[in-house]
């Protein structure tokens, strides 16, 4: 079924009927259909290959799907793998057969493709390999974990991310001006801060922004120009407390992330997950908080946790793919995580001291037996001479300072300094060992 023929009548949500017709109309995803991009180029080509479009719910998948159909001259056939049993892909696939005879192509959109068992997978494999169906599946996990190897080899991966507020923002814009589709015939006013706080609440996902836009715009009032005027506090009614907001650009917003960085350094979850609740219900944008995570991970955790990073960048992706509800629950698990591990700045100092040394050493060069010889000249002058390599040593270490793969002009300095705290106990003891062993071979030698 053609999802451009449905009618896109007054009594569909919003989000359906701003479901833009054409790439240029299409909001977000540059790296794929901007000017000389993948998906342009297939689409000006006239010719779309199978793919696998993989991101996070409201970023335009399906959309993606029926625009490249409609720009393309083919038929789309829309299944969901939670839906579709092996019998609605057979019944597909002769469809795709009889347009085969009057020489139209079929899409076939698959949406939720990582919830296709192997039967159904493999039902669909030969029509893929055959070109009967050109392939377009949907998914918000990873496809190198829930999509069959064959089925993956005929179709490129396209990674499609979350839209960021000023491309919401745009979208919302569109929404309010467009007579024929959209809000525009009610000539409905609002502020670019509003916009901003439903960006903002919407975290990426173009669905729930016209979603909030159009339970909002319910609250318009009139004003005296005869349109409607949509007021701040009217968002209360859609937003609760983040209705709250405060200017981005101000102190309170950076107050409150200085606030929880503060107070995941001090070791006080509570007090975290006080600031970042606030943050949220103020209408602040929950990726500033995992990115100030992440910067803590390394910044304040370091080496007395190593799982701390990890599990900073796993929450980002948690977030990213679960959308705005049930990622704040991620965005908590690594605050706590990251506020009750032990703490150390070592990394952070050891960078410091690292960067120093090097503007203090411009003409710095990288010793002879690290150099790469990967040519007979570079070879005869010496490259890579006296290299050990390290697995072919006891303890797997080339003991000794003649092997300190330290430039022989600077001065020997200690960047990094583990602390006694969490894991980095374990790294200094391993690191004294290793001293002990430089110093054995050193005397050896002598």
């Amino acid at each position: 079924m053609d999802l451009f023929s449905r009618d896109r009548d007054e009594d569909a949500p919003l989000a359906w009927r701003m479901r833009p017709r054409r790439l240029d109309d299409y909001v977000g995803q540059q790296a794929l259909v901007g000017p000389g991009k993948p998906l342009r180029r297939m689409v000006e080509g006239g010719a779309v290959r199978s793919m696998i479009l993989w991101g996070p719910p409201g970023t335009g998948k399906t959309t993606l799907a029926e625009i490249l159909a409609a720009e393309s001259g083919a038929h789309l056939e829309h299944l969901s793998a939670v839906m579709a049993g092996v019998k609605e892909i057979r019944a597909a696939v002769e469809r795709a057969r009889a347009l085969q005879a009057q020489r139209r192509s079929t899409l076939l959109f698959l949406d939720e493709i990582h919830r296709l068992n192997k039967s159904q997978q493999d039902a669909l494999l030969p029509h893929v390999e055959s070109g009967l169906l050109t392939l377009i599946g949907a998914t918000t996990e990873n496809p190198s974990f829930e999509v069959n190897s064959a089925l993956l080899s005929r179709a490129r991966v396209h990674v499609l991310t979350a839209l960021s507020e000023a491309e919401l923002v745009a979208v919302l814009e569109r929404a309010l001006q467009d007579v024929e589709h959209g809000l525009g015939r009610r000539g409905i006013r609002v502020e670019d801060e509003v916009l901003a706080i439903l960006a903002r609440a919407a975290a990426g996902d173009a669905r729930r922004a016209l979603g909030l836009l159009e339970s909002a715009c319910d609250f318009a009032e009139p004003d005296a120009e005869g349109g409607e005027r949509l007021p701040r506090p009217a968002l209360e009614a859609v937003l609760g407390h983040q209705a709250s907001a405060f200017d981005k650009q101000g102190d309170h917003y950076y107050d409150l992330l200085s606030a929880i960085h503060k107070s995941v350094r001090s070791s006080r979850p509570d007090a975290a997950l006080l600031y970042i609740a606030r943050f949220l219900q103020g209408g602040g944008d929950p990726l500033d908080v995992i990115r100030r995570l992440t910067a803590i991970a390394s910044e304040d955790v370091g080496n007395a946790d190593p799982r701390a990073l990890p599990l900073a960048m796993a929450a980002w992706d948690a977030y990213l793919r679960l959308g705005d509800y049930e990622g704040q629950r991620a965005i908590a698990h690594a605050a706590i995580h990251l506020a009750v591990a032990p703490k150390s700045n070592a990394i952070d100092q050891a960078w410091k001291r690292a960067k120093a040394c090097v503007a203090a050493q411009p003409r710095l060069e990288v010793p002879t037996y690290l150099r790469n010889a990967p040519t007979k000249l570079m070879e005869s002058l010496g490259h890579g001479e006296g290299y050990r390599y390290a697995h072919h040593e006891p303890h797997g270490y080339p003991a000794g300072s003649a092997h300190a793969c330290w430039p022989e002009a600077v001065p020997r300095e200690r960047f990094y300094r583990p602390t006694e705290l969490g894991q980095e106990k374990r790294y200094a003891q391993l690191m004294a060992w290793r001293a002990q062993l430089d110093a054995e071979a050193d005397e050896g030698g002598a």
